[in-house]
């Protein structure tokens, strides 16, 4: 597990690649989609976060989601400050206030 520091920028460079990493889609208790995470551009910081929080927690749950937070380190603060401006963080917002854990499903590439 990593050591996350306050720059987001360094804490992605600490992650695992996402080089074979389609999506990832996150799915709540009922088996439903509620998001899903492209490898595109602007979407591939929040896919890495969410591939190395499986591969370390092996769902998103709040311990997890407490730890995507401190990755995502300043982006968390605006995140608070400014709802939907990071609809990725957004969601680990919610899962650490509900407790509601996500399965993370990752689609690789072909």
């Amino acid at each position: 597990m990593i050591e996350p520091t306050q720059v987001f920028k360094d804490n992605l460079a600490l992650l695992p690649s996402i080089d074979a990493v389609e999506r990832i889609d996150l799915v709540d208790g009922h088996g439903t989609v509620v998001a899903t995470i492209e490898n595109k551009p602007g979407k591939q910081g929040s896919l890495a976060v969410y591939h190395y929080l499986r591969q370390v927690f092996g769902k998103l749950d709040v311990k997890a989601a407490e730890h995507g937070l401190a990755i995502f380190a300043e982006h968390t603060a605006d995140a608070r400050n400014r709802p939907g401006a990071h609809p990725n963080v957004d969601r680990l917002l919610e899962v650490v206030s509900s407790g509601q854990a996500l399965h993370i499903e990752v689609a690789g590439k072909a």
